[in-house]
């Protein structure tokens, strides 16, 4: 899949673009609306190699291969090309945001390209910390401040700002891809019982830790709940993410969080190859940003 901004209509148009990698996992319609570009990482699966693997056929394909798959950043040319791609259309600045760096070197990848295309059209790189839907929370709030206008350093320091007061928790139906993956971070310790919890894990600046032990998958889901309930009871949380691996249960999940936020305020999307092929099937979990 080449970089791909997207929908019709959405040429010669003036003010800061949005880019960012597909570690974000928003939903087709929301990036399409905003006009965000969305730069894919590799996914492979042994000796084949994607870069346009949706989600659904991205969890088809695990239920097939009897390999673990694994992720590998964009090349600097694949975000060099959407670069100049927005400067052609008219673009007065990007904005690119990317997935933690210390979880990818993606953030390199973009970081050159902006240095190559600087001539051409000024590219600010910030690193979100985050991954998922954590990191799509941003990657909205950024398109909708330049939508609103804004300039490219008023909307990256906004965003710099916000970052901080993601909050990402998912619960986990196996350790085995996080563990092969070598993103396990600060999780290590739940190694010893992999067989006997389901666990919850957090990011915290920019890695994955440990959240809570659970000893069933219905009561890691409970406690993702009772944390949006805390976090909704003390502060409004304006848009809940809701993100799940080809979770069964995600519908059943969804109810048990409308008492706390109601359903046209969760965007719910699917975990997408570049989460999944760590957090493994059946991952659920849910972000949004702090006060």
């Amino acid at each position: 899949m080449s970089p791909s901004s997207v929908a019709a209509g959405q040429i010669d148009m003036p003010g800061i673009r949005v880019v960012s990698d597909s570690a974000c996992d928003l939903p087709e319609e929301l990036v399409s609306r905003l006009g965000v570009t969305i730069v894919p990482l590799t996914i492979r699966f042994g000796s084949d190699e994607y870069t346009d693997l949706g989600p659904k056929d991205f969890w088809a394909t695990c239920r097939q291969s009897a390999a673990l798959p694994e992720t590998a950043a964009p090349s600097p040319g694949s975000f060099a090309e959407s670069y100049r791609s927005l400067a052609s259309e008219g673009a007065d600045g990007v904005l690119c945001l990317t997935l933690s760096s210390k979880l990818s070197a993606t953030i390199q990848s973009a970081q050159a390209a902006a240095r190559d295309v600087e001539a051409t059209i000024p590219v600010q790189v910030v690193d979100t910390v985050n991954i998922s839907l954590g990191q799509g929370l941003l990657v909205l709030a950024a398109a909708r401040l330049a939508e609103e206008g804004k300039g490219l350093d008023e909307v990256a320091d906004a965003v710099k700002g916000l970052a901080p007061r993601v909050k990402v928790l998912g619960a986990l139906d196996t350790l085995e891809n996080l563990k092969k993956g070598g993103r396990i971070g600060g999780a290590q310790a739940l190694l010893g019982s992999m067989l006997s919890i389901k666990p919850v894990i957090q990011i915290v600046d920019g890695v994955v830790e440990q959240e809570s032990r659970q000893r069933a998958r219905s009561r890691s889901l409970r406690y993702l709940a009772d944390r949006v309930k805390q976090a909704a009871s003390s502060s409004d949380i304006h848009e809940l993410g809701v993100m799940h691996g080809d979770a069964a249960d995600v519908d059943a999940f969804i109810e048990m969080l409308t008492p706390f936020v109601p359903r046209d305020r969760m965007i719910v999307s699917w975990v997408g190859p570049v989460i999944g092929a760590h957090a493994g099937p059946g991952v659920i979990g849910v972000a949004w940003i702090g006060p």
